[in-house]
């Protein structure tokens, strides 16, 4: 079952990065990577067309009480958030708590080991505070960045699935999951 989600008072910290909630004034910097081409692609979004789509998409992440902003040396570079998870697809996991996680990371800051270092702090917040049993991811069989990144952070290939992007295409994607043991 989806576990209730509420990160607006949450703030997470490694060596490199805070983990915070979204604020208003991070529109800028967020704009600045959703823009570019290739980035959003890969977690089944097309590029901003404008800093009021951006604007419109935090305002959705600060209601939503669910994403994590990703900063670095003060600038927001990616998200991270704790998205319900179809629980039609994994019916298995009815009786276990958990969400699925979803990131995307600015175009500048890929292959420098942040998205790893981020993602193994949340899972730490999921598993230690909020108790979850169990985080599934997904990546698109041809994203081998985030196959890396889930590897590294633990998540075990659990099923192949077709997913739908948002731009309307369907594209085969894995499904991984990360029990807390």
């Amino acid at each position: 079952m989806n576990a209730k989600i509420d990160i607006s008072n949450v703030m997470l910290k490694t060596d490199r990065l805070i983990l915070r909630p979204w604020r208003l004034e991070d529109v800028d910097d967020f704009y600045e990577y959703a823009k570019v081409d290739g980035v959003g692609q890969m977690a089944g979004w097309l590029p901003h067309e404008n800093k009021e789509k951006s604007l419109m998409i935090l305002n959705m992440f600060i209601e939503e009480k669910k994403t994590f902003a990703i900063e670095y040396r003060s600038k927001v570079i990616g998200s991270l958030g704790l998205e319900e998870y179809d629980e039609n697809e994994l019916p298995e996991f009815k009786d276990k708590k958990g969400r699925e996680i979803g990131y995307v990371l600015s175009k500048d800051y890929w292959g420098l080991g942040i998205m790893p270092e981020a993602l193994k702090e949340v899972i730490r917040y999921c598993f230690e505070e909020l108790k979850l049993d169990f985080l599934a991811c997904g990546h698109f069989t041809d994203n081998n960045q985030s196959k890396r990144v889930q590897e590294k952070c633990g998540f075990v290939h659990y099923r192949l699935v077709k997913h739908e992007t948002r731009y309307g295409i369907v594209k085969d994607s894995w499904l991984s999951i990360l029990e807390n043991k």
